[in-house]
């Protein structure tokens, strides 16, 4: 009693592999499954296998496939490995050499910190020595008169600019205008008031500085 695959049953008795899963079916041909593998069971009382090729030799696929399978696979996995591992160098060193680069930065912002925090010290130093060298009604008497003069100049530009300034309305019903005229003039003050640094608007009133400047556009 022989097993044989398909294939082999097929050269050994003659027929093709067709033959053979036809007989299979019709019951005349016995087979068996082992290792997840078809296999005919062949007697020598099976009239199937009167003929017989005299050159016939099964194949041995199984055993030597697989070995060639399996080297196969053990080669692209070292390969693979091999890729692996040099990638995991590659990561490795980009991580080190980011590290590095964020300490040298690091480094480089204290550094400037520093300098600036020396420079500071040293402008301190020097005004702390000069105010040091002066005694403290010096330092009052100084700080005083440039308050007091900056005030009486203040108040002086204050005074001199209002007391030059009259409203436009009383300016106005002194001059022989018309009513026409009167309202042309206050729209063109409408106007040009927020633009227009000649006119000074105080609440809802416009002035004007005649001794300052020219109002002659204004049809004035």
């Amino acid at each position: 009693m022989s097993k044989l695959t398909i294939s082999d049953a097929a050269q050994f008795l003659g027929v093709s592999k067709e033959a053979i899963h036809n007989r299979i079916r019709r019951g005349t041909l016995h087979c068996i499954v082992e290792n997840d593998v078809k296999l005919v069971v062949i007697s020598e009382d099976d009239s199937s296998a009167s003929v017989v090729k005299k050159s016939f030799t099964p194949k041995q696929t199984t055993t030597h496939g697989n070995e060639k399978y399996y080297k196969f696979l053990e080669e692209q996995n070292t390969k693979l490995q091999h890729r692996v591992d040099t990638l995991e160098g590659e990561t490795r060193t980009l991580r080190d050499q980011k590290e590095q680069m964020l300490i040298d930065e690091r480094i480089k912002i204290e550094n400037i910190y520093k300098e600036k925090d020396e420079q500071l010290k040293n402008i301190i130093n020097a005004i702390s020595s000069k105010l040091m060298l002066a005694t403290p009604q010096e330092v009052q008497e100084t700080i005083e008169g440039e308050i007091d003069e900056d005030t009486d100049e203040d108040e002086q530009d204050m005074d001199a600019d209002k007391s030059r300034l009259i409203s436009l309305n009383k300016y106005l019903k002194g001059q022989d205008f018309s009513k026409k005229k009167i309202a042309k003039i206050k729209e063109k003050f409408k106007e040009r008031a927020k633009d227009d640094s000649r006119v000074v608007t105080i609440g809802k009133k416009y002035y004007i500085d005649l001794h300052k400047y020219d109002y002659s556009d204004f049809s004035i």
